[in-house]
């Protein structure tokens, strides 16, 4: 009886230490802080985050020079780097916004396909976009997005016509991407972006003065790397 009364005032004791101590070394663990058991996802404290990508520009192949019948225009693809913040309002809505930089080679073709190049100008196009990211997927995180660009033209060059000036404007932007995390502050990204993106633009060639519609509607396909704080 002795025996078993001792065996139960050790449980006791036992029992007593693993509620003192149990929450205290949950509370200094930091995984168990950041990851939720139940779905698996990995959550950060801070509400910002950062990206690097390069991205792709593919553009549209369309336009035209008003009062010229059969002319076209056709531009230069590229790739740059870019840098992105978002912004966590909660797990699921972020606002991102994108910055970068390039350049597009504008040509001639169709009925002004005898112009050749025509001009260059760089692109600096911000994109701002609220996006609904999905969290039940662990790692894996997918979002959608849609937002409103404003693209700024701007070292503009002229290659066979006496100038040329592209003008600054608004348009639409829709996105689609993921995250996949590694741990709980690193991640990587794949992110596509469609632009629809219609400039009005002057030219002068041979002494007159022309004015037109370049229809460049860019895909930005980027894949970078995450950080989020």
């Amino acid at each position: 009886m002795t025996k078993v009364r001792m065996v139960a005032a050790q449980g006791a004791i036992a029992l007593i230490v693993l509620m003192g101590v149990g929450p205290q070394a949950l509370a200094a663990d930091p995984a168990q802080r950041y990851i939720a058991q139940d779905q698996g996802t990995v959550e950060a404290s801070s509400p910002w985050q950062i990206r690097v990508r390069a991205l792709g520009v593919k553009t549209n192949d369309s336009g035209y020079v008003g009062g010229i019948a059969g002319s076209n225009l056709s531009y230069s693809d590229t790739v740059t780097p870019e840098f992105d913040i978002s912004y966590f309002f909660t797990e699921n809505i972020a606002a991102e916004l994108i910055l970068a930089t390039t350049y597009a080679n504008v040509d001639g073709t169709g009925a002004i396909g005898a112009l050749g190049n025509v001009g260059k100008v760089w692109i600096l196009p911000p994109t701002l976009t609220l996006q609904y990211h999905i969290t039940h997927f662990g790692a894996f995180r997918p979002y959608v997005g849609a937002g409103l660009n404003y693209t700024v033209f701007y070292n503009q060059s002229v290659g066979s016509a006496d100038a040329l000036h592209v003008k600054n404007t608004f348009g639409a932007a829709l996105q689609v991407g993921f995250d996949y995390m590694v741990d709980r502050h690193w991640g990587v990204n794949v992110d596509v972006k469609k632009l629809f993106l219609e400039p009005d633009f002057t030219v002068k060639v041979a002494g007159a003065d022309l004015k037109g519609k370049a229809k460049l509607d860019p895909w930005l396909i980027g894949a970078g790397v995450t950080y989020r704080f």
